[in-house]
């Protein structure tokens, strides 16, 4: 392919994941088509199948942008203690809060955890992590069996986040009950369960969130490059 037809194909990318990120925040997901993205890039909206085989395929760039930065946030407010069930609940903790501060942020995850594409890579990334994280306490456990318990895991992730907090079920509660699943699932003794729950409910993660979902808009405003970020995941993978 001559170097200026790619370059060009990058940067109808790159627009068209720009635009999808501002109406994805307006509109959600769901109510986001590819016509209104072509549209809204300035396209014929064929051009939105030349650049993306589908919307979910779009999203499945975002996702992967999302879960970077969330596990970048985490390592920032973790401080770099080598503590990686610490970092582990930390970046649970962000994903859910998240969802609370932003109803399309919500559905954006929501989704992420339903469509076959997201999730599996949502599955096959943390099989790997989990793996490192859990193996002290699972020493017995191949790779195999920790992509099977983070279809478990994100399951209880995927509801969580489809259920908005309220007064009955406050965002304490959502994290709380959370960590005790997982943790649980991890054999992870009880005393550590505490300890590790108490820290993270001690933190105000609240304005960490804020500060991802308000990097998303600055991407969409800003036009950073996300094309040259889906590269940047796949090799820190």
């Amino acid at each position: 392919m001559p170097r200026g037809l790619q370059r060009r194909g990058i940067e109808r990318r790159d627009k068209m994941l720009r635009v999808a990120i501002q109406l994805f925040l307006k509109n959600g997901y769901e109510k986001t088509t590819t016509a209104s993205i072509a549209k809204g890039a300035g396209m014929a909206p064929s051009s939105f199948f030349a650049a993306f085989e589908s919307k979910e395929a779009l999203l499945l760039i975002l996702v992967k942008s999302m879960f970077s930065r969330q596990f970048e946030s985490a390592g920032k407010i973790e401080g770099g203690s080598e503590d990686p069930l610490l970092l582990y609940s930390i970046e649970i903790a962000l994903q859910l809060c998240i969802a609370e501060q932003s109803k399309p942020l919500r559905e954006l995850y929501v989704t992420a955890y339903s469509l076959p594409t997201t999730s599996e890579y949502i599955y096959d990334s943390m099989a790997e992590r989990l793996q490192r994280i859990f193996s002290g306490y699972m020493p017995e456990a191949k790779r195999k069996d920790f992509y099977e318990m983070d279809i478990a895991t994100a399951g209880i992730m995927r509801a969580y986040m489809a259920k908005p907090c309220d007064m009955y079920f406050t965002i304490e509660d959502k994290l709380r009950r959370f960590l005790q699943s997982s943790l649980t699932l991890y054999c992870v003794p009880k005393e550590e369960q505490s300890r590790i729950t108490d820290t993270v409910l001690k933190m105000d993660l609240r304005p960490y969130a804020e500060q991802i979902i308000q990097k998303m808009v600055e991407i969409a405003e800003a036009g950073l490059p996300l094309v040259v970020e889906e590269e940047n995941c796949k090799s820190a993978m």
